[in-house]
């Protein structure tokens, strides 16, 4: 059931399923579980913890011999000299993000690297390809994490960037299985990028109350936060974060600086917890492969069934 396309043939992976860069949640324990399961594991820099993140890469290929990439989420980095501490990785996929790819295309590119840019609107996806990437990361409004400040749904957002542009798309936004895969691909997508659904994975290193508030929440459960500023953010419906949605504005730094405690310690309220509106689709806590497992068997049968259905 290995799917053969330009995405996996970029990233070296089995399947075209990349799991999502989230700050803090993206290292070895969860990255490496997902690329052992055939898709694509991808290191976190927004953190900006680039000591810990180079002895992750370290951690990564301990734990597996597949190919994994890492994210460069370029406006949390600056000064810390990237570009050269990315290559020195050894890192051969990369996506960029929060920022211009055209400060570090060419210099990944002339390493070896494949560079894949996130965006938001299709402006932004043009100025990408302007600027040389390889390929983009198309993201809804409804995913959840930082965001752009108008957001737009996968479902209008993908095949109109899909239907200007040449370079292969991952979609990202929305996608939690193998139906919602089969959509993105019949959008013009060869890819898709999972957050929330790997947050919610057994590999992931946030509290199991974290995991536990996704599984119980509604498709109504997230708030969209900071709309007057940017980034705004999407996250699950908490006492803090329904205090803050009515504020166009607020100090993003001073509500996340309790992320030790929400992530790893469980309280729900130390911070601001980032996820997407498919947290109402997700109501189990199962492993890395399982996810990939289940999703490229519903892909296929999801595909398969529409033929059989509407083809004669």
């Amino acid at each position: 059931m290995t799917i053969e396309n330009r995405v996996t043939r970029l990233t070296g992976t089995q399947y075209p399923i990349i799991q999502a860069p989230m700050g803090w949640i993206a290292r070895s324990q969860l990255a490496s579980a997902v690329s052992n399961a055939g898709g694509l594991g991808i290191i976190e820099t927004s953190s900006g913890e680039l000591d810990i993140i180079k002895r992750e890469v370290a951690l990564m290929r301990e734990l597996t011999d597949k190919p994994f990439g890492m994210n460069v989420a370029l406006s949390y980095v600056k000064g810390s000299n990237i570009i050269d501490f990315v290559i020195e990785q050894g890192i051969r996929f990369v996506t960029t993000s929060s920022g211009s790819p055209s400060v570090c295309t060419r210099d990944f590119q002339a390493a070896g690297i494949t560079v894949f840019h996130v965006v938001p609107t299709l402006e932004m996806a043009l100025k990408a390809i302007d600027a040389g990437v390889d390929g983009l990361v198309v993201e809804g409004g409804e995913g959840g994490g930082f965001k752009n400040p108008s957001p737009v749904s996968t479902m209008v957002l993908l095949p109109l960037i899909c239907s200007r542009v040449e370079v292969p798309v991952i979609a990202a936004g929305g996608i939690s299985d193998g139906v919602s895969m089969a959509a993105a691909f019949a959008m013009g997508a060869e890819g898709v990028q999972m957050g929330t659904r790997m947050l919610c994975c057994l590999e992931s290193p946030v509290h199991d109350n974290w995991k536990q508030a996704v599984v119980a929440a509604r498709e109504t459960d997230t708030v969209f936060l900071n709309q007057q500023s940017r980034p705004a953010l999407r996250a699950l419906r908490t006492a803090r974060t329904a205090a803050l949605e009515p504020l166009g504005k607020f100090d993003i730094m001073e509500n996340m600086a309790g992320i030790p405690q929400l992530y790893f310690g469980g309280d729900m309220e130390a911070a601001i917890p980032l996820s997407g509106e498919v947290c109402g689709r997700i109501d189990n806590v199962v492993s890395a492969e399982q996810v990939i497992d289940d999703t490229i068997t519903a892909f296929h049968d999801t595909i398969k069934g529409l033929s059989q259905r509407y083809t004669r």
